[in-house]
């Protein structure tokens, strides 16, 4: 068999589109959510080479719309996460010995089949099932997953290329080796390119997955896998399967293959699993991978030099983008007292003309919150505020859940900086600003560093290089991903790879070197062409 040291295709951010009217990307998305609600999908679990199907059947509804039955999943049990498991170990010896550059070729493909025939079904699930808008859809499930893989199979050979030192008369080398046993993937909602890189970032370096999405996001997921299946990702290397968590957890976390976890999600969450990863450490044949990011209480930070109209233009956008519903969403605002008149008077100009409702009319630019659940919760956050002292809500605050999981984008005004809503992390459309003496900068940096445990996002607003370089080093540790003059969200893969210290996870940064590096355990080789045939030294030479 021939063999060669393999140059890959170099990587490059998929364009996004306009959807602007008249535009051929416009009229392919929108037959794709016409063809998506005219009928209603059954979907399966793919364990190993099986479609799995079961007697217990779960409608998916739109957010905006959750009357409408889009296609129903079939629900499994513990003994479907066994046979995940089962699957994936038996499928491992021959996809961790298959050559990597065919793995490369495998996610390549799946790459160009996003961006090119699926690009409008997969856009199209994700704004129906997770009510994205079309813009937010097309940077996310079509761009960023396209870019999670095209970029880390260029970063999975740089990896592969990285090799030691050699003295004279021996050979070191370093060889990746996929982890021992299964990874476990576990990913969110909010994001269907998150969805699709946490089971294949594994995948990629030669591990074998058992892969349990958010079951408000599956209908996007049934996308995902058929594109892996399409771009031939053999049976059994990713299994997806549809379990409430616990049951997961219980056969997962207790297997004695269980080799790391790549996790998206709450903190709570996260802290539980790594509590029970740590009590079963005994029960396992290798110390697990434990790779997450969590929560963000994200913040912007307005110095007195700051443009006024720049700043809540990233305020609404940080905020109220896909309904707040990012990890790394503004959450939280300090605004000097110099700024904020105008501040204000331009966020209630801009809030006020937002239009809010289903995804189909792309004149909205504000959807629905994922579902009832989440709702109530936020609802509750926004009530408790109306009843506050310290609080006013000065733009939004109306909500409806008739049709749709409705929340108006809502601004609320702090008199106390470490008010509930300024420290908890809401995960929707809520902001809460702080106004403070534009002569106590310094001061409120130490809060902004000290009020909320996450350190995922952060964003500084000046016209004042001396005050951004004092804001960027008294925040150092603050937030992974830092943003000068813009708003806290919209990481690129490639450009800012994403994830954050604190609270807000392990900071292993998706989309870069560092998170795969986590999924390979290296063995390092040493090879002496002329070996010694004496075991005496020099030094022990009497003369």
């Amino acid at each position: 068999m021939s063999k060669g040291f393999f140059n890959v295709p170099v990587p490059k951010n998929e364009p996004v589109l306009s959807y602007e009217p008249g535009s051929e990307e416009r009229k392919k998305l929108k037959e794709a959510i016409a063809e998506a609600r005219s009928k209603k999908i059954e979907i399966p679990m793919y364990i190993g080479s099986e479609e799995v199907r079961t007697e217990n059947k779960v409608n998916i509804a739109p957010p905006h719309d959750h009357q409408h039955v889009l296609g129903t999943y079939n629900l499994g049990n513990a003994s479907h996460v066994q046979t995940a498991i089962d699957a994936a170990l038996e499928a491992k010896e021959k996809w961790t010995n298959l050559s990597w550059e065919h793995r490369a070729s495998i996610f390549l493909k799946a790459a160009d089949l996003i961006a090119g025939p699926y690009r409008a079904k997969i856009n199209a699930a994700t704004m129906l099932a997770q009510s994205k808008s079309a813009y937010q859809a097309e940077i996310d499930s079509a761009c960023e997953l396209a870019d999670f893989l095209r970029f880390n199979v260029g970063y999975m050979t740089e990896i592969y290329q990285q090799q030691p030192e050699s003295a004279a008369g021996i050979w070191n080398r370093v060889e990746q080796r996929p982890l021992e046993g299964f990874v476990f993937a576990l990913t969110p909602f909010n994001f269907t390119a998150i969805a699709g890189n946490l089971p294949a970032a594994p995948a990629m370096m030669g591990n074998t997955v058992v892969w349990k999405p958010s079951n408000t996001q599956i209908y996007s997921a049934n996308v995902i896998m058929e594109i892996f299946k399409a771009a031939g990702v053999p049976d059994g290397v990713i299994n997806l399967i549809y379990v409430d968590g616990p049951t997961a957890g219980d056969v997962i976390f207790n297997h004695p293959d269980f080799a790391g976890i790549h996790f998206t999600g709450s903190t709570g969450v996260f802290q539980h699993i790594w509590k029970t990863i740590g009590e079963n450490i005994h029960k396992y044949k290798s110390y697990p991978r434990i790779v997450g990011e969590t929560g963000g209480k994200d913040f912007i930070v307005a110095h007195k030099s700051a443009d006024a109209r720049e700043l809540a233009t990233a305020i609404v956008r940080g905020a109220f983008e896909y309904q707040g519903q990012k990890c790394s969403a503004a959450s939280r605002a300090y605004i000097p007292t110099n700024l904020w008149d105008d501040v204000k008077k331009y966020i209630q100009e801009d809030v006020k003309s937002i239009n809010m409702g289903g995804v189909e009319d792309f004149t909205n630019f504000f959807n629905a919150v994922i579902d009832e659940k989440s709702f109530d919760k936020i609802v509750n956050y926004i009530e408790e505020a109306k009843k506050s002292d310290s609080v006013e809500v000065i733009a939004g605050g109306d909500y409806d859940k008739s049709q749709g999981y409705f929340i108006q984008p809502t601004v609320l005004l702090s008199s106390d900086p470490e008010y509930v809503t300024m420290c908890e992390e809401i995960f929707g459309p809520v902001i809460t600003i702080y106004v403070y003496d534009e002569n106590k900068y310094e001061e409120t940096l130490t809060l902004v560093d000290s009020t909320s445990p996450y350190a995922l996002t952060g964003a500084i607003f000046s016209r004042d290089r001396y005050a951004i370089e004092f804001g960027a080093k008294k925040l150092t540790n603050a937030a992974g991903n830092f943003y000068i003059n813009d708003k806290p969200t919209g990481a690129v893969v490639g450009q800012q790879p994403f994830g954050g210290g604190r609270a807000s996870g392990t900071n292993d940064k998706a989309g870069s070197m560092i998170n795969l590096l986590r999924w390979v355990s290296p063995r390092t080789i040493k090879e002496t062409f002329v070996p010694p045939v004496d075991y005496r030294y020099p030094f022990m030479d009497e003369k």
